[in-house]
């Protein structure tokens, strides 16, 4: 009896509980370390005091990238050119901390807990919203939970593109449309009917539409490469993870490293960041997302254009028998 079913099962066996150890470990673990790592910050006011106040910032080693300011005015652009995620300002009435909910609700939480642990206890903190969420999410959950349904979207259509067996511009003309029609109704729930998102609709709708893109043109270029593993592959990067590794429910620098870093290199991350630049930020910082999207889409439509695979060797055919004679 051929041995060949038998293997079969036994790999199934064991690759199950391998993809759940690492689909574990890739949500898991970089969720269950989430803490300020290099996290850029700004101190405004009086050189003396602010000094003070950065030298505490930075007993905690490695945990926050400090900005000195020359006063309040200069800490609000650097928070809405996204050169910080937020500030403190020291006045006479005691520290005033500016924050950006909109860049990442968890670190203005976070830093909100930093500067009232680091104040004597009956000091007032003063807190002001310099970019504030949107009301119709004001924790950022719905702009959190966008990334998982892009990746599988662009993951659906660079892998139905290659099952139907679509090569060259027909392929490519097909990654492009379905993007484009992705871009259109997710916009349509996420900024006109849930308020989620804001700023200019036809930048929202183009920036989710690159981001499919980006992921959907780059599995087909894979499989267009690897054949059928390479659609695989692209599930690894783009959603086991991208997802996880894009630091969009939380904020890259609270991600351990290098996954933050790594997260911001694939397209669910770059789309998360340049998602949180057109809608909150009027295009502030933008320009490392679209590089990273754009390079992404290049190279998953080249692929698609111009990767030849060689064809399967076909199954030998075995002779026909002749007809046996009869007596």
């Amino acid at each position: 009896m051929s041995t060949a079913p038998n293997r079969r099962a036994v790999a199934v066996i064991l690759l199950i509980p391998l993809m759940v150890t690492l689909a574990l470990w890739a949500f898991a673990w970089p969720a269950a370390r989430i803490a300020p790592r290099d996290l850029p910050v700004g101190v405004a006011g009086p050189a003396s005091a602010a000094q003070q106040l950065e030298q505490r910032f930075e007993q905690r080693d490695g945990a926050f990238d400090v900005h000195r300011f020359d006063d309040e005015a200069a800490a609000r652009t650097a928070i809405e050119d996204r050169t910080v995620y937020g500030a403190v300002v020291v006045t006479p009435q005691g520290p005033h901390l500016l924050t950006a909910s909109a860049a990442s609700p968890v670190v203005s939480q976070l830093l909100r807990e930093a500067v009232t642990a680091s104040v004597p206890e009956d000091t007032p903190v003063r807190v002001t919203d310099v970019v504030a969420a949107p009301p119709g999410d004001p924790r950022g959950s719905a702009l959190g939970a966008s990334v998982l349904p892009l990746a599988l979207a662009g993951m659906a259509a660079g892998a139905v593109v290659t099952l139907m067996g679509l090569r060259g511009a027909r392929a490519a003309v097909t990654l492009i449309g379905a993007a484009a029609l992705v871009g259109l109704a997710a916009t349509a729930v996420a900024h006109s009917w849930l308020g989620a998102l804001t700023g200019d609709w036809w930048t929202v709708a183009g920036v989710l539409a690159l981001t499919v893109l980006a992921i959907g043109s780059a599995v087909a270029g894979l499989a267009a490469l690897f054949g059928s593993r390479g659609i695989g592959l692209g599930a690894l990067l783009m959603v086991l993870l991208g997802n996880p590794f894009s630091g969009v429910t939380s904020a890259p620098e609270l991600l351990p490293e290098p996954v933050g870093a790594i997260g911001q290199w694939l397209p669910p991350g770059a789309g998360g960041s340049l998602l949180r630049s057109v809608a909150f930020f009027d295009g502030s910082a933008a320009g490392a997302a679209v590089l990273t999207l754009s390079l992404w889409t290049l190279f998953g439509l080249a692929a698609v254009l111009f990767a030849r695979r060689a064809p399967a060797p076909a199954e030998p055919v075995e002779p026909a028998r002749e007809p046996a004679l009869t007596g």
